[in-house]
């Protein structure tokens, strides 16, 4: 899997050769004792995506990933200590740069899905099956997250 370094906030120039963490909330309810995940776009170029952030000095990994789906996609939730997967990605910062970055995926059971939030307006949010999210999603290491994803062996 390759060095792994935790980075608190974005990468200044002089980092961008290291990997950097970061932390995403792969959301879910249940329908019909099946699982839709939720997906939202990018803001830069409105690819699906999952909520996902940098670090936060305050907060553990799993309260870090859904804080971002707060953020983000608006939601309230029980988030499990321990990461589902990871996956390697290409970060584009905002000066064009890119950086290498890991991200440790975490599952989010919904309580809510709040109406405002601090990028309401900035993305849009859908809810889809486990194959679709595997579909929409650029990441062939994400999509197999999502794909073998089973809420039957969280622990919260």
């Amino acid at each position: 899997m390759g060095i792994q370094l935790r980075a608190w906030g974005a990468p200044k120039a002089a980092q961008r050769e290291k990997i950097f963490d970061q932390y995403a909330a792969l959301t879910y309810r249940m329908d019909r004792d099946k699982p839709r995940i939720l997906v939202i776009t990018s803001r830069g170029t409105g690819r699906w995506i999952l909520p996902k952030g940098w670090p936060m000095k305050s907060l553990p990994p799993a309260e870090a990933a859904l804080r971002e789906a707060y953020e983000e996609a608006g939601v309230t939730g029980q988030v499990a200590t321990t990461p589902i997967g990871c996956f390697p990605y290409d970060k584009v910062l905002d000066d064009g740069a890119v950086i290498p970055c890991l991200c440790h995926v975490f599952a989010v059971r919904l309580d809510h899905l709040e109406t405002e939030y601090p990028e309401a307006g900035q993305r849009r949010r859908k809810w889809v099956s486990r194959k679709k999210a595997a579909r929409l999603v650029d990441e062939p290491e994400l999509a197999r997250i999502l794909l073998a994803f089973d809420p039957e062996t969280l622990v919260f």
